[in-house]
């Protein structure tokens, strides 16, 4: 697939330079050459006292330093208050210290950058790029942030309706109507995975206490890691970062523990009478991301699903006009991974659009690509990681996932070798092996007057458990 892109731009460089006479003898275009293993840097990691691990990692020509602050702790520790890891992370950047918030964003520009706090599943972030001789002075900022949140009681009440009016948005869009529906089916109401988004009346149910005993059973030196990337003085940010962050106290260990995903059949039916599309969730639990076959299954998601010129995209967008902008992808837990496939397509078009989207994992389950589609698709992976590594961003994005996940050191290292010695038979076998599609997942969001009846007349879906549900 790098092929196919590397080629459309090449050609488009050397077309606006071709005369109309050349271009109409259809000139070939040069060749691609053969894809380069990524190089990490040399990084430097040390730990302090208190468990806090620290990784240096001087990387690019720009006068700057991306510094990020990673803290074993998200949603999955939520328990059954969905979204208080959100609502923590939101009042973090209300002001810390005795700084208000306008004052620690005057101070992080004067550096050249922004806070940010970013909460996931398993992790939460906090992180800024400054320029380079501000380093040592946004690591002791960003500590304040981390370590000494104010969690002002005149703050609290807008914070909270803030992420109210975000759920409502939310609830109001048939793509997180449909996620919501997806995580249940497959992870279940009893654990976190589970609980896509919280009700309004979960929300106003929280207080700051909660907020407070979150932040403290779950923040700590020990559950911490900082990434410290681009143009930097080693000894000032080591001691900078050891004055910052070196009296720490180390924190509640992480408890917190994943499940694995269920298989179906299931389909789930959620009305939405008028809707001119359909929205659809179709997934299937796969591997653990340490899995030997987890190369094998990136090839294949990116040929059958996962990239702009996939079987799936010329299929259903190029091929069918029945949607704009499908795609697949494999999305990492604590517990096993899930692979889901997205799209929301003409209502009218819905069954035909699953019947080729069945279609297509059958003929990658029945036959291996050619060579020549699955050196493309091999290519295009190897060159899009090295280009996500091309940023501070994108390298710290890399080790953190490494580091979480406990991955050999040498990950970065192998993942274009181990992505290029994916056989083509490797590929078909991932089809086989975890797209069963009598073990499907599928939710789909639309008009069922109109789309119901020839969805549960598929053949496909003839042993499935069908969930109706209306639009709340």
């Amino acid at each position: 697939m790098i092929n196919t892109l590397l080629r459309a731009t090449l050609a488009a460089a050397s077309l606006a330079l071709l005369p109309a006479t050349a271009l109409a003898q259809g000139d070939q275009q040069p060749p691609i050459g053969t894809p380069r293993a990524f190089e990490l840097p040399e990084t430097r990691s040390f730990t302090l006292d208190n468990g806090l691990e620290v990784t240096f990692i001087p990387f690019g020509l720009a006068p700057s330093t991306r510094i990020s602050v990673q803290i074993r702790a998200g949603n999955v520790d939520d328990g059954d208050q969905t979204w208080l890891a959100d609502l923590t992370g939101a009042m973090m950047e209300e002001g810390s210290a005795g700084q208000s918030k306008e004052e620690l964003a005057t101070a992080m520009a004067a550096m050249g950058g922004s806070i940010n706090v970013g909460i996931g599943w398993n992790s939460s972030g906090v992180s800024t790029n400054v320029l380079s001789q501000y380093s040592a002075d946004a690591t002791a900022l960003l500590a304040d942030v981390v370590r000494r949140p104010d969690f002002a009681e005149s703050e609290f009440d807008r914070v909270r309706q803030n992420l109210i009016r975000n759920v409502d948005i939310q609830r109001a869009q048939p793509g997180s109507i449909a996620t919501e529906a997806y995580y249940r089916i497959l992870f279940g109401d009893e654990h976190p995975y589970g609980r896509y988004l919280p009700t309004e009346e979960q929300l106003r149910s929280y207080t700051l206490d909660d907020v407070r005993a979150f932040y403290a059973a779950n923040f700590g030196a020990g559950r911490t890691r900082i990434y410290v990337a681009g143009r930097f003085d080693d000894a000032e940010m080591e001691a900078a970062i050891r004055a910052a962050f070196g009296d720490w106290a180390r924190g509640e260990p992480d408890t917190a523990e994943g499940t694995p995903a269920r298989h179906g059949p299931i389909v789930q039916l959620i009305d939405r009478p008028g809707a001119p599309q359909t929205t659809l969730r179709l997934g299937f639990p796969v591997m653990a991301i340490n899995d030997p076959d987890v190369p094998a299954m990136t090839v294949m998601n990116a040929l059958l699903g996962g990239s702009f010129t996939s079987r799936l995209t010329r299929n259903l967008r190029e091929g069918k006009g029945y949607t704009y902008s499908p795609g697949s992808g494999t999305t990492w837990m604590m517990g096993g991974g899930i692979w889901t496939f997205n799209a929301d397509v003409t209502a009218a078009d819905t069954a035909a659009a699953l019947g080729e989207t069945f279609m297509e994992i059958r003929r990658l389950q029945d036959e291996a690509p050619t060579p020549t589609e699955a050196d493309d698709i091999r290519s295009w992976l190897s060159g899009v990681f090295v280009l996500q590594n091309a940023s501070t961003a994108g390298l710290i994005g890399q080790l953190a996932s490494r580091d979480f996940w406990d991955l050999p050191e040498d990950y970065l290292d192998t993942y274009v070798p181990n992505i290029l010695a994916v056989s083509d038979e490797d590929i078909s076998r991932m089809a086989s092996q975890y797209l069963p599609l009598d073990q499907m997942v599928l939710v789909l969001v639309g008009d069922l007057s109109l789309i119901g009846d020839d969805v549960r007349a598929m053949p496909e879906l003839q042993g499935a458990h069908f969930i109706t549900a209306s639009e709340d």
